[in-house]
């Protein structure tokens, strides 16, 4: 029930949507609220924090979105301000909903042994700088960010309407190949961009995702690093029309040159994006290599 003591009307729960309360459709008056994680890692005082909001003001029950959060289930419309104090009181706080920039997403491909670079640390700082430093200012549609540490795309970067994938683009010295029967970069290459030829290894430059499993792999130093970066794509999605973001031409070496691109896909989106409209929509409509000259300054 309302804080008057009736059911929340239509205005009530679309105000409390845009807050990140979304209506429980098997109740009546109650809602269930998205907690930040700030690209799904917790402290331990947080999570303790959250169990036991969703014990005083909820259900109990608590569940993962799809991007991360966490979702407190079944709190009543009374409980909603309540809740947030709670939860303010531990440093947490609500949200994830509406036409704005969504909450990052990444791997862990800090920890992980194919990640190329730190996922937990640069998706924080995009956290900051994008999803809080941008809370106010209203897109066309929401805004969706991935952070991969490699191109396992573990996390669907691409799908994204801007994903970074972490890269290790190898360098190759073929005069040092002697075209062992046995090839060990051959045996790296997980998408066979590498394959031994009549007399030496053959490496489709094209194929090649850079992900850096074969650098070093050669005894007699055929493949090296020749340098480590991040590859940005834009215009996925996915849902009801899904579409698969493309990599812009370039592998960029800092993450100020990434954050630069995403303020700039941003601001794009937010002043020639039609209401209603995805990035990925803008993307088509404005022609790719439009987006991408601008996006990379040119």
């Amino acid at each position: 029930m309302s804080m008057n003591g009736t059911l929340p009307t239509p205005e009530d729960i679309k105000r409390v949507k845009g807050l990140g309360f979304l209506h429980d459709k098997t109740t009546a008056d109650c809602f269930n609220a998205r907690v930040i994680t700030r690209n799904g890692r917790l402290q331990p005082d947080e999570i303790r924090a959250i169990v036991d909001a969703a014990e005083k003001f909820g259900s109990g029950e608590i569940a993962m979105t799809t991007r991360l959060t966490i979702e407190v289930q079944r709190i009543p419309f009374a409980n909603i301000e309540p809740f947030c104090a709670f939860l303010a009181e531990h440093g947490l706080e609500i949200g994830g909903t509406g036409p704005k920039v969504r909450p990052v997403v990444a791997c862990k491909g800090t920890t992980c042994q194919y990640g190329l670079i730190d996922t937990v640390a640069f998706s924080r700082t995009i956290h900051e700088r994008f999803y809080k430093g941008w809370h106010d200012v209203r897109l066309p549609h929401k805004f969706k960010i991935a952070v991969g540490g490699c191109p396992n795309n573990c996390v669907k970067p691409d799908l994204n309407d801007l994903g970074v994938i972490g890269q290790r683009v190898p360098s190759h010295d073929l005069s040092k190949c002697r075209g062992c029967k046995v090839c060990q970069i051959e045996k790296a290459c997980p998408i066979g961009a590498s394959r031994l030829g009549e007399s030496r290894l053959d490496w489709n430059e094209e194929m090649c995702n850079h992900c850096g499993r074969c650098v070093g792999k050669c005894p007699f130093g055929v493949v090296g690093e020749e340098k480590r970066g991040y590859a940005v794509y834009i215009g996925g999605r996915w849902g009801k029309r899904t579409a698969q973001g493309r990599m812009l031409a370039h592998v960029f070496t800092s993450e100020e040159e990434v954050l630069e691109v995403i303020e700039r896909a941003l601001t794009l989106f937010r002043d020639e994006g039609n209401a209603g409209e995805r990035f990925s929509d803008t993307v088509s409509r404005l022609g790719f290599e439009n987006v991408q000259n601008r996006l990379l300054g040119r």
